[in-house]
C-alpha cells in the first residue's frame, strides 16, 4: 500500500491564518527571486542584498525550512504552486483566498500577484525595497508592470504579460489604482483594507459604515422562524435551489419591520454562509459597490441588500464581480428591482405576523419576564417580527430600572413610544393622547359613530378572522376613518380620545396608542412624484409601528378628481389615485380630517369603513363646553354662563382659548376667574375672528341658512 506523500506544509494549521501566510511566503519568494536577478544584473550577490535589507534573510531562512535542499530558483515557483494546491485539496474549511479565486477565476499567477501589492500592508519594510526596484520611480507601492513581472512564469513569456495578470484583480475590485491619470504601466496599486482584512481572516466588526457582519451561528434554523406555516414551507425550499444554482436571487417582500434579516439569515446559515446586511443606498457609491462581490466571497457571505423604495422606483443591483454565490434582495411592498439575473430570481413575501404568530415571538423574545398574562401585549401592539425584537429588549430594561421582573403592557408601550420617535418623528408630529369620551361634547349621532369606530379599532384583527369567505382578499386588520367638519368641531380631541381609550381599556391602563399627526398640504409637493413618494414613507412607517396616523386636511389629496384638460390636473389625479389605492390596502388606523367634506372625492368616501360628521355646538352643548374648561374654583355667576351660550356662536376650540385667556387675567389679576375675565376671554376671541361680541348687547347676526344648520343638527341627534 503507497503511504501519502508528505506535504512541506503538513505543520501549518488547515486555518485561514495558515492559508494565508503560505500564500504570503509564496509571493515574498517571488520577490526575492527578481530581487537577486536584478541584484545579478548589477554584479551584486545575494548576500550584499541580505546585508543591505536584514529582514530579507529572516523571510528567506524562514521559507527555506519548508524547500527542497537542492531545489534550484527556477524549479522552486512550480513547486510553490504545487505544494500549496496540495496543501489546499486536504483543507475542508473555507479559505478566503482559494473561495475567491475559484469565484472570480483567478490564475494562480494572478493570486500571487494580489499577495505581492498586499507585501506593504503586512510589512512596511517592503515598501523600501519596492521603491528600489522601481527606480527612477520613488513608489512605495508597486506598479503595474513590476507586480506582474514579478509574479510572471519564465516559460510564459509570450503568452501572458503584466497587464494580462493583473487585469482580473482591477476588474474584480481587489486592487485599485492610485493614479490613473499616469500611464498604465506606471499604475500604482493598492489593495483596498477591508480586502486585505478579509484575506487574513481578521475582519473587523462591522466591516465598514455600510453593512454589517451576522455569522451564520446567530440565527435559528428556519424551521424555528416565528411566520405562518405557508411562509415557512416556502422558507425551506429555498436553500436547495439557492444551492443548486436553479436560483440565484432571492427577493424577500414585506412591511416595515417584518423579519426579513433573520429569514434572510436562516436561509444563509442552511447554506453554510455568513450574511452581509447591506443598505441598498450606499451602493450608489463606487467604493461600496467595487467592494461588496470581492468581499463576500472571501468572508463566505451572502450578499443581502436593503432597499426603501417608493411607489415608480426602482431598485438597480450592480453586477458583483468576484462572487458567484446566492444574492438576496430585501423589498418592501412598492417598487421593482432592476438586475441582470432576473431570470434566475424568486420572490417570496412575507406577511405581517397574526396573534398566533406575535404570541410565540413575545414569549421568545421576553423568555421568563413575559409573565402568564401576555394577551394585552399581544392584541395591543401589532408589530412586526424586527420591531418586537427592538421593543422587547427595551421593555426587559425599563422593568428591570424598576426592580421588576415581569414586562406589563406600559413598559412595552414606553419601550414602543421610544422606537415611534426613532423612526416617525422626523415624518410627523406626535400628538399627546389624552382623556374619554366623557370629555367630548358632541351630538348623539357623532357619540355613536366615534363608539363604532373605537369598535372596529379594538376588534380590528378578530373581525378579520370572522369574515365571510365572499369577501375574498377585500378585508384587511386596517381601519380608516374620515371626520369631517368645520373647524374648532373636536375632531383632534376626537382623535387624542380614540387613541387613549382604544389601548387604555384593553390593557388596563390610560396609557394610550400612539397617535401622530401629517398636514397633508405640507406633504403635497410641486415636483413629479414626490408627493406619493412622501406619502408613501409616511404611511408605511406609520403601518408597521401600529400608530393611529392622523392626516390633517384631507381635502388637499381626497379632492374630487377633475377632467384631465393639462399635465397638472394629469398629475393631481395620480396622486389622488395613489392615495386612494394605498389606503384601501393599509394595514393600520388612519384619520383623515376636511373642513370641506363636499369636496371630498366620493370614492374615498366608499372606501372609508367609518366617516364620523362633526357639527357646530348647539347651546347646550356650548355651555357644556364651557363648563368643562371652567377652573375647578371659580367666581363666574350660571347666568353668565347660560347668555354667553345661547347668544356666543362660538366653537369648542374656541371656547377653550376664551376659557385659557379668561384664566391667565384671573392669574394676574391674583383672584378666582369673575365674570369680567370670561367676559373679556369671549371678547377678545371675536376681536380675533373680526366680528362684534353679543355679549355687550348686541344680538348673533348670524346669516339665516334657510334652517340647515338645525335640520342637520336634528337629524344627527336622532
Amino acid at each position: 500500500m503507497n503511504e501519502p506523500i508528505p506535504n512541506s506544509f503538513d505543520h501549518v494549521p488547515r486555518t485561514i491564518g495558515g492559508h494565508f501566510v503560505i500564500n504570503l511566503y509564496a509571493a515574498i519568494y517571488r520577490l526575492l527571486h527578481q530581487t537577486r536577478h536584478f541584484a545579478e544584473l548589477g554584479d551584486s550577490t545575494l548576500e550584499e542584498l541580505f546585508q543591505r535589507y536584514p529582514f530579507l534573510g529572516e523571510y528567506f531562512v524562514e521559507m527555506r525550512q519548508h524547500m527542497p535542499d537542492d531545489i534550484t530558483w527556477e524549479d522552486a515557483t512550480q513547486w510553490w504552486h504545487a505544494e500549496i494546491l496540495r496543501w489546499e485539496k486536504e483543507c475542508q474549511a473555507h479559505l478566503p483566498l482559494r473561495s475567491l479565486a475559484a469565484q472570480a477565476a483567478l490564475s494562480f499567477q494572478s493570486r500571487l500577484a494580489f499577495m505581492l501589492i498586499g507585501l506593504v500592508e503586512e510589512d512596511s519594510r517592503f515598501g523600501t525595497l519596492i521603491a528600489e526596484l522601481q527606480d527612477p520611480l520613488t513608489h512605495r507601492r508597486p506598479t503595474l508592470e513590476l507586480a506582474g513581472q514579478i509574479v510572471m512564469d519564465a516559460a510564459a513569456v509570450g503568452e501572458s504579460d503584466p497587464w494580462t495578470i493583473c487585469r482580473p484583480l482591477l476588474s474584480t475590485g481587489l486592487v485599485e489604482v492610485l493614479n490613473k491619470q499616469a500611464p498604465r504601466s506606471e499604475w500604482l496599486l493598492r489593495v483596498p483594507p477591508l480586502l486585505w482584512d478579509a484575506v487574513r481572516g481578521q475582519i473587523p466588526d462591522p466591516p465598514a459604515t455600510w453593512c454589517k457582519r451576522h455569522p451564520a451561528r446567530s440565527f435559528r434554523a428556519i424551521e424555528d422562524l416565528v411566520f405562518d406555516a405557508g411562509t415557512l414551507d416556502k422558507l425551506t425550499k429555498i436553500p436547495p435551489l439557492l444551492r443548486s444554482g436553479r436560483a440565484r436571487v432571492l427577493v424577500l417582500r414585506g412591511f416595515p419591520g417584518v423579519d426579513s434579516v433573520n429569514a434572510a439569515g436562516a436561509i444563509a446559515s442552511a447554506l453554510g454562509r455568513e450574511l452581509l446586511e447591506i443598505n441598498g443606498s450606499e451602493l450608489a457609491n463606487a467604493e461600496p459597490a467595487q467592494l461588496v462581490g470581492p468581499f463576500c466571497a472571501l468572508a463566505n457571505a451572502v450578499p443581502c441588500t436593503g432597499f426603501e423604495l417608493a411607489p415608480g422606483e426602482t431598485a438597480k443591483l450592480p453586477p458583483l464581480i468576484g462572487y458567484g454565490g446566492p444574492i438576496i434582495v430585501l423589498l418592501g411592498q412598492e417598487g421593482g428591482l432592476s438586475t441582470d439575473l432576473t431570470e434566475s430570481a424568486l420572490t417570496v413575501n412575507l406577511p405581517p405576523l397574526g396573534a398566533k404568530e406575535r404570541d410565540r415571538l413575545w414569549r421568545l423574545t421576553l423568555g421568563e419576564a413575559a409573565g402568564s398574562n401576555i394577551a394585552p401585549i399581544v392584541d395591543g401592539f401589532h408589530l412586526g417580527g424586527a420591531y418586537i425584537r427592538k421593543v422587547a429588549g427595551a421593555a426587559t430594561a425599563h422593568a428591570s430600572l424598576e426592580g421588576r421582573q415581569n414586562i406589563t403592557a406600559s413598559d412595552v408601550r414606553n419601550a414602543a413610544r421610544t422606537l415611534n420617535r426613532q423612526l416617525l418623528d422626523t415624518l410627523a408630529t406626535p400628538i399627546a393622547v389624552q382623556g374619554s369620551w366623557e370629555d367630548l361634547v358632541a351630538v348623539q349621532g357623532t357619540r355613536e359613530k366615534l363608539f363604532e369606530l373605537e369598535r372596529r379599532c379594538r376588534h380590528r384583527e378578530r373581525l378579520l378572522a370572522l369574515l365571510s369567505p365572499a369577501f375574498g382578499n377585500s378585508g384587511n386588520r386596517g381601519v380608516r376613518a374620515l371626520f369631517t367638519g368645520a373647524s374648532g368641531t373636536g375632531k383632534t380631541l376626537a382623535a387624542k380620545i380614540l387613541a387613549s381609550v382604544v389601548a387604555g381599556q384593553a390593557d388596563g391602563t390610560d396609557n394610550g396608542m400612539d397617535l401622530y399627526r401629517v398636514d397633508l398640504a405640507s406633504v403635497v409637493n410641486k415636483y413629479i412624484g414626490e408627493t406619493e413618494k412622501n406619502l408613501h414613507q409616511v404611511l408605511s412607517r406609520a403601518e408597521a409601528l401600529d400608530v393611529i396616523l392622523l392626516l390633517d386636511e384631507g381635502d388637499a389629496l381626497l379632492g374630487a378628481r377633475t377632467d384631465v384638460k393639462s399635465a397638472n390636473d394629469r398629475y393631481a389625479n395620480l396622486e389622488t389615485n395613489f392615495l386612494l389605492q394605498r389606503l384601501e390596502n393599509y394595514q393600520g388606523i388612519v384619520i383623515i380630517t376636511t373642513n370641506l367634506s363636499e369636496n371630498i372625492d366620493q370614492a374615498f368616501q366608499r372606501r372609508m369603513d367609518v366617516v364620523v360628521p362633526f357639527f357646530p355646538p348647539q347651546p347646550e352643548e356650548r355651555l357644556r363646553i364651557l363648563e368643562l374648561h371652567l377652573p375647578r374654583e371659580h367666581r363666574v355667576c350660571h347666568p353668565l354662563r347660560e347668555r354667553i351660550a345661547l347668544r356666543c356662536g362660538l366653537t369648542g376650540s374656541q371656547i377653550r382659548n376664551a376659557a385659557l385667556h379668561a384664566t391667565l387675567l384671573a392669574l394676574e389679576d391674583s383672584t378666582q376667574m369673575h365674570d369680567r375675565h370670561l367676559e373679556a376671554g369671549i371678547r377678545s376671541e371675536y376681536r380675533k375672528a373680526g366680528g362684534l361680541c353679543p355679549l355687550d348687547g348686541r344680538l348673533n347676526t348670524r346669516e339665516p341658512d334657510g334652517g340647515v344648520e338645525s335640520f342637520v343638527t336634528a337629524f344627527a341627534r336622532g
